[in-house]
């Protein structure tokens, strides 16, 4: 019965979805969303959100069929339905074999035994050891000292600007010398209002790649090092909060409801807004788009007046079914993705960066024209995407309230307060 409430839990949350960080649903799919079960004893079916990834992940299925002749399919189901389709196929036996986790969502399903254990297997694994992979990322996917995915990727955040919009202002593109205050001042001289032109566009729902940066540069805390309490009402993350509203929704952003009505990328690719704070993600989808790649270029986030230049880092991890008819099928797949090879592949090809580490230094050359380097770099200073079991929860409603607070219907402050007590609420019921 305890399964079955927490279930219900996950639906009721998971029907709220929106958009959100590390992959979104950027250029997905319903391609097959209806066929979501296993495909067969030597076939095994795989679910993703981000069809940006498909073709790249595509071919290295292929290798892998033609080295085990297990066949393949991939769905590709966008993010919004993904998790409901992850959840009604949990309850109903009809999960995909092989599927992407993500850490909003891993620490429920590990709970409620939906993800195959892998422990033992990577244990006894040639191909695998886990301490290849970034810890953080490994640790999103795991509970109770079990393993229950394998790292398939990591994304860190930079900073891009549209470059003719910088040498029509007259204004140095921005590079590693940049403080928040240089970027509110340039997004403030960027901005013209009266033509629909902003420095910046960043909506409430943004915060791993939003606010977050900016709260860690600036000495707060969204959650603490034990996952107890949460760390809105801390005074450090109440007063970067403070200066993110006033220095930039108010001064040099579009409303919200022009950025609901437009999201943040065809802001950028249509010359609307000068800034956007973008996940390594986003980069193929990006260097596909015309305009953005004839006038945009990336760089490192801005740094706090401490000199710390820190990003919200994430990372996806390969599961399988727990009740997967097709489970040994599905772990030499996992094992196959989990590899050096494939991970090494996986970055060189612009897929994305890699959860393996040193596989990733050729990932920069993917969409040469842009300084990716940039993502990279940031890897200096790293803050895991905080997480707790209920973070789709409280995630939701944290952005419900900052919704309220950039339209000034509360001060930023009480919408800071308003959001730690709920948090605290939902740490304390798990």
């Amino acid at each position: 019965m305890k399964k079955n409430r927490v279930l219900s839990t996950i639906v009721t949350a998971i029907l709220c979805t929106s958009l959100t960080a590390c992959g979104g649903s950027a250029g997905s799919n319903s391609k097959n969303a209806d066929n979501s079960g296993s495909t067969g004893n030597n076939s095994l079916s795989v679910s993703i959100w981000d069809n940006n990834q498909l073709p790249g992940l595509k071919s290295i299925m292929n290798d892998f069929t033609e080295t085990t002749g297990i066949s393949v399919e991939i769905q590709v189901v966008p993010w919004d339905q993904y998790w409901t389709l992850l959840e009604a196929g949990a309850q109903g036996g009809t999960l995909p074999d092989v599927f992407w986790m993500h850490s909003t969502y891993s620490q429920r399903f590990m709970r409620n035994d939906m993800l195959l254990d892998l422990t033992d297997r990577i244990t006894q694994s040639d191909i695998i050891d886990s301490d290849n992979y970034y810890p953080d990322i490994l640790g999103l996917y795991q509970y109770n000292d079990k393993t229950y995915a394998i790292p398939k990727d990591y994304d860190t955040i930079a900073l891009w600007y549209n470059k003719t919009m910088f040498d029509k202002a007259g204004i140095s593109y921005p590079d590693d010398t940049w403080t928040w205050d240089t970027f509110a001042e340039a997004a403030a001289k960027l901005t013209d209002k009266d033509n629909n032109q902003y420095g910046f566009a960043s909506p409430a729902s943004y915060n791993q790649d939003g606010y977050y940066n900016m709260i860690y540069d600036m000495g707060g805390y969204i959650l603490n090092e034990d996952k107890s309490a949460s760390g809105w009402d801390a005074p450090e993350t109440i007063a970067a909060m403070n200066w993110w509203y006033d220095n930039l929704v108010t001064v040099c952003m579009p409303t919200q409801q022009m950025m609901g009505e437009n999201t943040t990328d065809v802001l950028f690719s249509s010359g609307r807004s000068a800034m956007t704070l973008q996940g390594s993600w986003m980069v193929k989808a990006f260097a596909e788009n015309e305009y953005i790649a004839a006038n945009a270029d990336v760089a490192v986030l801005p740094m706090g007046n401490d000199g710390t230049r820190k990003t919200i880092y994430n990372g996806l991890g390969w599961a399988a079914a727990a009740e997967s008819p097709n489970a040994e099928n599905a772990w030499k797949l996992l094992e196959y993705l989990g590899s050096e090879e494939v991970q090494r592949k996986q970055a060189e090809t612009g897929i994305t960066m890699s959860a393996y580490m040193g596989t990733s230094d050729n990932w920069v050359n993917c969409a040469p024209n842009f300084n990716l380097q940039a993502y990279l770099d940031m890897t200096e200073d790293m803050v895991i995407r905080p997480y707790t079991a209920n973070t789709k929860i409280w995630e939701d409603y944290s952005q419900q309230v900052m919704v309220r607070a950039y339209t000034a219907e509360i001060t930023m402050e009480e919408a800071c307060k308003e959001i730690a007590h709920f948090m605290n609420e939902k740490i304390s019921e798990e």
